[in-house]
C-alpha cells in the first residue's frame, strides 16, 4: 500500500474517450484519484456529481480529478455524458489500478458476500506523493473534506 509521503506507483490506463492516462503525466499540479465501485448505482452517482458541482474550486486550487472503477470504457462514457462530468473517468478492467492502491475487498450486500472496490479516494502533490487518503467513504460531505484538505498548506 501507498503510504502517506511516499510517491505514488507508475500506472497507465484507458479514459472514457480511449485515451490513455499516463499518472505521470499529472505530475505538476495536484491530482484526486477516486475509487468507486460502479457506474451508475445511485451513491457512485451521487459521489460523481459531488466532484462535478465542486470541480471550478478543486480547478482554482490546481487539482485535476480522475475516478476509476472496473466499468469498461464505454460504460465510463456513457456515465461521463449522462451526468455531464468535467473530469476523465478510468476503466480500470485489469484491476492493476485497484490492486496499487489496494481498494479491492470484500464487500457484502443483502446478506451475500462479493469482492469489489471499496469506496477510497487519494489525494497527491504535483511531486507525485501521495499526501492524503480516504477508505471506505462515505459518499456525503466527502466532496468538501477533500476540499478542506487541499486548502491546507
Amino acid at each position: 500500500m501507498t503510504a502517506i509521503g511516499a510517491p505514488v506507483a507508475r500506472l497507465k490506463g484507458t479514459l472514457d474517450d480511449g485515451s490513455t492516462l499516463d499518472l505521470a503525466e499529472l505530475r505538476g499540479n495536484h491530482c484526486l484519484l477516486y475509487f468507486y465501485p460502479r457506474d451508475n448505482t445511485p451513491g457512485c452517482t451521487n459521489e460523481a456529481i459531488a466532484f462535478r458541482d465542486r470541480y471550478p474550486r478543486f480547478r482554482r486550487l490546481g487539482c485535476a480529478i480522475v475516478g476509476v472503477s472496473r466499468d469498461s470504457v464505454a460504460s465510463h462514457a456513457r456515465f461521463r455524458a449522462r451526468h455531464a462530468l468535467p473530469f476523465p473517468l478510468l476503466a480500470d478492467v485489469d484491476g492493476s489500478w485497484c490492486s496499487a492502491f489496494e481498494v479491492l475487498g470484500e464487500k457484502k450486500l443483502y446478506g451475500r458476500t462479493s469482492i469489489g472496490v471499496i469506496r477510497s479516494s487519494f489525494l497527491i502533490d504535483p511531486d507525485g506523493v501521495l499526501i492524503a487518503q480516504w477508505r471506505k467513504v462515505k459518499v456525503p460531505g466527502h466532496a468538501d473534506a477533500v476540499l478542506e484538505r487541499l486548502e491546507r498548506p
